[in-house]
């Protein structure tokens, strides 16, 4: 450990150094996604994305996204 006092971005770039030195470039890729906090409020976007629709309706889309990967 360092005794001397480091700024965030000091630490931020050890920490990304540890990690990619501990998990390689996929690794650290992947860890950070697993932290990622987004941002926006999700709860209201899909209230605007699927409040229109019935449940026949998202019932439908679903079937029709299934028949497409097949």
């Amino acid at each position: 450990m360092l005794n001397e006092k480091m700024t965030a971005e000091q630490i931020r770039n050890r920490g990304l150094e540890a990690l990619k030195q501990e998990l390689g470039d996929s690794g650290m890729t992947c860890f950070l996604q697993m932290f990622e906090t987004g941002h926006g409020d999700y709860t209201a976007e899909r209230r605007q994305w699927l409040d229109h629709l019935t449940l026949d309706e998202i019932y439908s889309s679903i079937q029709a996204k299934h028949q497409e990967t097949q």
